[in-house]
Order: C-alpha cells, then sequence, then structure tokens
C-alpha cells in the first residue's frame, strides 16, 4: 500500500490521504487547505490529487477541513462514490454549497481589484454547479457495519464522538498474504462531550492514523467552561453590550446553544437578553442536528423525553437575512450573538467585530481552534488592533478563550484512547496538527507507550508493509513545499516595524504592555522554530 500526504500534514487543514493498492486508487477525506496565504496556495495544486483516477472517497466527517475539496475534484472530473454516515451527508449538502458559494463571492471581490488594477481575472476553485453536482455522489453507510469499496478490501466506520455522524474509519486488506489494518482517527472527540456520544474504541491496528490538533494541551471541563461562559454574559450585560462568538456553523454553534440551554436551567442566563444565531448555515445545520436524534447522547435523550430539547431557548433568534443580522448591531443594548465563521476570517462575524471589538463593555468568546494568519488568532494572541474591511479597529473588547468547549479531544483523551493498544505493535502517523504540537505530543506517545511515531511532510509518499518500518518512496528535499520567501520577509518586516514602534514607548507603558511585548517577541520566536523545523 501506498499512501501520499496531500494535507493536514505539520498542519491543521486539507485533511487527504490519498491510497494506492492492487491496482486502485482511494482518498481518505478531501478536506480544503485554510489558514495563511502559503498553506492556501496548497489548493491551486489539484493536478496533484489526479481526480478522474480516484476509485472512491472516504468522508470522516463534514468540516470543510476534511471534505469541502471534493467539488473541486468534481470540477476536474471525479465521479465515483463518496462514502459518508447519513448526517455526515445531509451536513455537507449545505456546507458544500455554502463553501461554493463563498468561493465564487470572494473570487468576484478579488476580480473587481485585479481589474482595476490591469490584471486578468481569475475563476474560483469550485462553484456552485460544482458542488450541486457533488451531492448525488454521496453514498451512506451505518456505524458498525462493515463494506467493501473494492474487491479485496473491507471499510468499517465507528463512531469518533467529534460532530454528529464523524466516525474513525478502519480499513483492512489482504497484501502478499498477510492481512493489515489501517486505522484513521478523522478527528476525534472527547468523552461527556455535549449532543454526541463518546468515541468507540479501538483495540489493535498496524498503522494508526491519528489526528493531534490538541496533542499538547488539555481543555478545561464543562463546569469551568460554563463558569467562564456565564462571566462573559455577566461582563457584558452590565455594561449594556454585545457578547460576540465566533463560531463554527457545525457543531460548535450547536454546543453553544446548548451550553446557553444549560445556563438558563441554572438560572445564569438573563431573560432579557437576546440571543442570535446569525449564521443561515449554522441555522440549517441545527435543523440536520434536530433530524437526526438518534445520534445524541444519553443525557440528550433524556432531556428531549422530559419535553425540554437543549436545542431551544425561548429568546433565541434565527436572522436568516442580511437585513435581519445589520438590525443585531442597529439595536443597542446586551445580547449575544453567534456567527460564523469561528476563526473571524469569513462570514458575518467579521461585521459584528468592526461593530463591537472597539467598544470597551463588549466581550468577545472564542471557543475554537484559531489558524496561523486568521484575525482570530491575531486576537487571542494579543493583537491591540486589527484590520476589518481595510480599516484598523481597535481591540477594546474583554477576550474570553473557552478551549473546553472544543470538540476535540485533548492531550489526555487522546492518549487515554491510544490505551486499549498498549504493548500491541502498532505504527503512529501523527496528521491534522501543528509540527511543534506534533512533535512534543509524539514524544508522549513513544515515552507512555513505546510506538514508533511518524510526522509526515506535506506530499510526502510512504509504503504501509504489516510488520515493517515505513519506507518513504521519495526524496524529502524535493517533496518539501516551495516556501514563498518573499510573502515571509514581508510578513517579518511588518512585525518588527510593530516591535520597534512599541519599544520606543516602553518606558511609558504599563508591565502588562511589556508583557504583552514579551508574548509577542516569544511567539516570533516559537514561529522562526516552527519555520526552520519545517524546513
Amino acid at each position: 500500500m501506498k499512501i501520499t500526504f496531500m494535507g493536514a500534514a505539520r498542519t491543521v487543514s486539507g485533511s487527504c490521504y490519498i491510497l494506492e493498492h492492487d491496482g486502485k486508487r482511494f482518498a481518505v477525506d478531501c478536506g480544503l487547505h485554510q489558514g495563511n496565504a502559503e498553506i492556501e496556495k496548497r489548493n491551486l495544486n489539484i493536478s496533484a490529487y489526479d481526480p478522474r483516477n480516484i476509485d472512491f472517497i472516504l468522508v470522516t466527517h463534514a468540516h470543510i477541513d476534511h471534505s469541502g475539496y471534493l467539488p473541486a475534484l468534481v470540477a476536474k472530473g471525479y465521479k465515483n462514490p463518496v462514502y459518508c454516515t447519513a448526517p455526515t451527508r445531509d451536513l455537507m449538502e449545505i456546507m458544500l454549497l455554502d463553501s461554493a458559494h463563498i468561493q465564487e463571492m470572494e473570487t468576484e471581490w478579488a476580480n473587481r481589484k485585479r481589474l482595476r488594477q490591469g490584471e486578468q481575472p481569475q475563476n474560483p476553485l469550485y462553484g456552485v454547479p460544482d458542488a450541486e453536482a457533488s451531492i448525488p455522489l454521496l453514498a451512506t453507510v451505518e456505524y458498525a457495519k462493515p463494506f467493501e469499496p473494492m474487491p479485496g478490501m473491507t471499510v468499517t466506520y465507528k463512531n469518533a464522538g467529534h460532530i454528529l455522524g464523524s466516525a474513525f474509519i478502519e480499513v483492512e486488506y489482504m497484501e502478499d498474504g498477510k492481512p493489515t489494518k489501517l486505522v484513521f482517527s478523522g478527528d476525534l472527540g472527547r468523552p461527556e462531550q455535549l449532543i454526541v456520544k463518546d468515541p468507540s474504541e479501538v483495540e489493535s491496528t498496524d498503522y494508526l492514523f491519528l489526528e493531534s490538533t490538541y496533542g499538547n494541551r488539555t481543555h478545561k471541563d464543562e463546569e469551568n467552561s460554563l463558569d467562564e461562559l456565564a462571566a462573559a454574559i455577566e461582563y457584558s450585560y452590565r455594561n449594556k453590550e454585545k457578547v460576540v462568538i465566533p463560531a463554527f456553523a457545525v457543531e460548535r454553534s450547536q454546543q453553544l446553544i446548548y451550553s446557553l440551554f444549560l445556563l438558563d436551567r441554572q438560572g445564569r442566563l438573563p431573560r432579557d437578553m437576546p440571543i442570535y444565531l446569525d449564521s443561515p448555515l449554522a441555522i440549517r445545520a441545527t435543523e440536520i442536528f434536530r433530524k437526526h436524534p438518534e445520534f445524541y447522547d444519553k443525557q440528550t435523550q433524556e432531556f428531549i423525553a422530559k419535553g425540554q430539547h437543549p436545542l431551544d431557548l425561548p429568546n433565541l433568534h434565527f436572522t436568516e437575512t442580511r437585513e435581519q443580522s445589520q438590525a443585531i448591531n442597529e439595536t443597542r443594548g446586551p445580547a449575544i450573538v453567534i456567527s460564523a465563521s469561528g476563526m473571524a476570517n469569513a462570514g458575518r462575524i467579521k461585521h459584528h467585530l468592526r461593530h463591537n471589538l472597539w467598544r470597551t463593555g463588549a466581550s468577545v468568546i472564542f471557543v475554537g481552534w484559531q489558524g496561523v494568519g486568521t484575525p482570530g488568532r491575531k486576537i487571542v494572541n494579543g493583537a491591540k488592533k486589527i484590520k476589518l474591511f481595510g480599516e484598523e479597529v481597535e481591540v477594546n473588547a474583554k477576550i474570553f478563550t473557552i478551549n473546553g468547549f472544543s470538540g476535540h479531544g485533548d492531550q489526555n483523551d487522546l492518549m487515554e484512547w491510544l490505551e486499549n493498544m498498549r504493548g500491541k505493535p502498532v505504527k503512529i502517523i501523527l496528521v491534522h496538527g501543528e509540527a511543534e504540537v506534533q512533535a512534543e505530543f509524539g514524544r508522549h506517545i513513544k515515552e507512555r507507550f513505546g510506538f514508533d511515531v511518524h510526522i509526515p511532510e506535506y506530499m510526502e509518499e510512504l509504503t504501509l508493509e504489516p510488520g515493517a518500518e515505513m519506507v518513504p518512496l521519495v526524496d524529502m528535499d524535493k517533496a518539501r513545499p516551495r516556501v514563498d520567501w518573499e510573502f515571509l520577509l514581508k510578513d517579518a518586516d511588518h512585525l518588527y516595524a510593530e516591535l520597534m514602534k512599541r519599544l520606543k514607548d516602553v518606558d511609558r507603558k504599563s508591565w502588562v504592555d511589556q508583557a504583552d511585548i514579551r508574548d509577542r517577541m516569544l511567539d516570533m520566536n516559537r514561529a522562526m522554530v516552527a519555520l526552520i523545523t519545517d524546513l
């Protein structure tokens, strides 16, 4: 078996692994590359996927970084089955159409600028017709029911506990007379997570492709997270300002509604404070969540049996139209606004931040992972100003980061999931994580379990042999992605100029600001270390 890492290699997006076996080519996931300019350039490398010669695709779950590249493959000739669970199928339909609309709108906006500068317009990566053509290819499967996508290969989907319908995938086949098993974790959830059931266990495998998003940290528990959420709400309610929450439309938005439901039951949610779910995609996703109660965990089903649906709230308003969204910021007074995208790099959330980020009494709550280079990452890292729609906006709102709502398992959760395989021969390939996180997580795995750990590069190729070492098939120096040094140097010049400007006034600054400068210098140092490691 040969595998090529088309994405999610030392980064957290673009999950896609193309495998070749017995004359067939298939993919596990087909995610969109998201993040800084250098990472997003990888979306243009579509010829490397060779879409016409992919025989089938196995999708772990609906998040765009795992499924959002499918229309691009379809646009270039892919027309074979895409296997997924029923909730994933329903969620992919709305998410791919939404992603296609964003691709078209962003390209149209960029083309206006290109034309003004005398440059040729470009086509979007894919459009709505490509997304529409992808939907009929989606073929649903059930948890724990093996099927054969090709002769001699058995695939089994099992509950990953990440979002509704998410799965880890077991692939079993014979090669050279030897049985071989691969497990692709997708994104693994956490025990006792809201709405969905706990992840299923995996007992053995030859190779485990394991996500590592939070492989170097632990999350806060649910009670602490609810306390922090209540504190943020109380802060802005007292100041008669808004609580703005950038949230991914699928899973995170529904978890937040559930959490507000729990606060309401505890009497900690002001009854006169309106709550807006301001994302058409999140609204449609919530309807799909309601459509599949058979995937809910025991606690959620018990609430529903008592006539208390956790996705219902007395003051919850769904704002579908642009006019309804605009009216939120035209209305003074406290409110809770949940809007996409979760990294604040697209969508209506940018408008809400522009209207509220500069207000001292407002609060902004980040409840998910923030990609490198995104506005959300910059705010979380302590930026004093952020550019939104070409305008510099002061960051005066109180910033909260609540990792307890993450749908990803943390280091402890992942290590506990691996516990079932203690003492068994298994090779771990760490994917879907930042390089420095994976290095630390890999050391923990090696020290605790003794497993071999490999961290692949982007576009790296490996052969997978049962009972043997993983063998690189290409010269790794040639396989590394081209670095856009001009882009990096411009970014470094900007950071250096900003740092020098701040240091000129350091004597007149508070210790808090001096700490901010120190943290920024440490961030720059970590970024350089990560870059050197990656190269």
